[in-house]
């Protein structure tokens, strides 16, 4: 593909707000639909590399308030992290809120990568993002890192439509001595103003229909059999048995989980 530098594509297509529609895509699928993109899409490209490594730290407070906002999928739903380029040693701190119709409105403070695992000199920016969007919890709930996610991100242009799509591989989450890793699996999200792309026209070809994932919500349902895990049960399912296993040792199955009842406070 036509490499495209990072300026351009926060220039076209930095969709702050947006629409976000998430595929899972066995691994061996990509060279295909990618081949198949190439004529419409050019690739983020930063110093002759067009992959890079992501770290996210997602907050919660003690009573999982994100979590269960999304399990029950409540009108409005947040989510803070923060959020590291390991390649170029930038982080940013991030509220991200889902409102009516699948909208993603998303705030970001540039963040110092020593401090990606608290709040605390970002707590104030957090606090205003979330009145502003009208959405709990309130200012003084305590925020604590609850899971760490890993991956390998392409980005793609579309130009005719100003939209991306990201490509998330070596896809990893972390939850204390826990680990999922799912290598034979990719995260593909179409972030468009509204209208289908491409790209989702592809997928669709494919037999690849969005599926409900979150790699917070998702991961800490796999990682946490105890907690609600409804809206993405069948993704569950499907795509994440035989993943999880303390660090350090070999995959064993996810456990039965059964169904329980909480509340978004």
């Amino acid at each position: 593909m036509t490499p495209v530098g990072l300026a351009d594509v926060l220039g076209q297509a930095a969709l702050q707000t947006r629409v976000d529609r998430k595929y899972v895509v066995p691994v061996h699928q990509l060279p295909d639909l990618l081949g198949q993109l190439a004529a419409y899409a050019q690739v983020l490209e930063i110093d002759g590399e067009r992959s890079f490594r992501y770290e996210s730290v997602y907050f919660d407070t003690p009573l999982l308030a994100s979590y269960h906002c999304a399990a029950y999928r409540r009108r409005r739903r947040f989510k803070v992290r923060t959020r590291t380029y390991l390649d170029s040693a930038q982080c940013w701190l991030e509220v991200k809120i889902s409102g009516a119709r699948g909208s993603i409105t998303k705030h970001r403070l540039p963040y110092h990568p020593q401090d990606r695992a608290t709040v605390r000199p970002g707590r104030a920016f957090v606090d205003e993002a979330l009145v502003r969007e009208a959405v709990a919890p309130a200012s003084g709930s305590t925020l604590a890192p609850v899971l760490v996610t890993g991956y390998r991100r392409t980005t793609l242009l579309l130009p005719a439509t100003a939209s991306r799509v990201t490509v998330d591989t070596a896809l990893t989450w972390q939850d204390g001595d826990l680990v999922l890793r799912l290598p034979d699996l990719a995260v593909v999200e179409t972030k468009t103003g509204s209208a289908a792309t491409h790209a989702d026209r592809l997928l669709w070809r494919a037999g690849l229909r969005p599926v409900r994932i979150s790699k917070y919500a998702t991961g800490l349902a796999a990682l946490r059999p105890d907690l609600p895990d409804s809206p993405w049960r069948r993704t569950l399912r499907r795509h994440f048995q035989g993943g999880t296993a303390p660090v350090g040792t070999a995959p064993t199955t996810i456990p039965h989980r059964s169904v329980q009842e909480a509340s978004c406070v």
